[in-house]
């Protein structure tokens, strides 16, 4: 049949190319999707002796393993992979691997480890803080994001895990001076502004010094997405649509203002346009989880199940990967490995429309 010609094919192309990482990867998940996990082992091994030291075909074993559930043999993969590639990538994923099992003692000496190889690569910080807050150790989490912050000062997540963290430990003070340093050193970015404005939205009994941040932040920056879509989450019901006109604007291609402008229609039960703005919310960016889970929840609320359907087969085919909401679930500690479909319905309930 036309699966077995399609693995002569590769088979033989393997063979003829077999300096091409596309080629090997393509055969592997191919054995895979097919059922022959052993058989897609055999082929990553080949691959290994034609590609040494590859991180991708180091990264396609690791997965095949977790994917499996053979979590020790994934660790093993993983442990030759650091003696062999030994890339940030590498170290990143042997970390999280731990991460997902729940070996924080592991966790800690792979990333302090790797730290020390890569001392510019934020990630390794932002992990390590987080085990320690996780830990309840804040003032080593402190210490860790500080330390990233003056190797890494443009990495925007440290300065904002920073602030959230003195928030908790020291008062919104300080967090309100840490992300007032940030935006000095990191100046006209929206992440930043737009944390300053939730922290004076969570802060202050009058949403004024909120509103008047968020004026400041959209005079520097007047084409920001992220900026438009909260001012039209910020305002008063009546308020909102002439705010979503000036949105629309400024930034008409933005996924961040096109899905406000959907659960808008949605809030006002006009049912068609918000189903048409979230199709192009989609349309936009089939990588912004959120949009996803909204649609999804939208048409559980208003559509056929056929429509619910059609959403979930579209996300899972998409595999989204960002939106603030949709990380918050697939990054949680506790969801390492579930699949696209069980994201999006979690994600899908933390979505609100007043």
């Amino acid at each position: 049949g036309e699966n077995k010609s399609l693995e002569v094919v590769l088979a033989k192309s393997v063979r003829c190319c077999v300096k091409s990482e596309i080629l090997w990867l393509m055969y592997a998940k191919h054995k895979w999707t097919s059922g022959d996990v052993s058989g897609a082992r055999e082929v990553l091994k080949d691959a290994f002796v034609s590609l040494a030291g590859n991180e991708k075909v180091w990264l396609a074993a690791v997965k095949l393993e977790k994917e499996n559930q053979e979590y020790e043999l994934a660790r093993d993969v993983l442990a030759r992979a650091r003696a062999s590639a030994g890339t940030e990538r590498i170290w990143m994923k042997s970390a999280l691997l731990e991460r997902e099992l729940h070996d924080e003692h592991q966790e800690e000496v792979l990333l302090t480890t790797a730290l020390s190889k890569f001392p510019q690569f934020h990630k390794f910080y932002l992990m390590l803080g987080q085990l320690y807050e996780r830990k309840n150790n804040s003032s080593e989490a402190k210490e860790t994001y500080t330390k990233g912050i003056k190797q890494c000062p443009n990495c925007v997540p440290l300065w904002v895990s920073l602030a959230r963290l003195e928030g908790k430990i020291t008062g919104w003070s300080r967090a309100r001076a840490v992300l007032e340093k940030a935006r000095l050193k990191n100046p006209k970015n929206a992440e930043l502004w737009l944390e300053a404005i939730r922290v004076e939205a969570k802060t202050n009994d009058s949403p004024l010094i909120a509103f008047n941040m968020l004026a400041k932040a959209l005079q520097e920056c007047p084409k920001s997405g992220i900026l438009w879509a909260e001012a039209i989450e910020m305002e008063s019901k009546p308020a909102k649509k002439s705010r979503s006109v000036d949105a629309l604007k400024r930034c008409d291609q933005d996924p961040h203002v096109i899905l406000a402008v959907a659960k808008l229609f949605w809030q006002n039960r006009q049912i068609e346009k918000a189903r048409l703005w979230f199709n192009r919310a989609l349309g936009v960016d089939s990588d912004y989880g959120d949009a996803w889970a909204a649609a999804y929840k939208f048409e559980v609320q208003n559509g056929t199940s056929e429509k619910q359907q059609e959403i979930m087969s579209k996300c899972i085919e998409a595999e989204p990967h960002h939106g603030e909401k949709w990380i918050a679930v697939s990054k949680n500690i506790n969801n390492g490995n579930l699949k696209t479909e069980h994201i999006l319905k979690l994600v899908a309930q933390s979505i609100n429309v007043n």
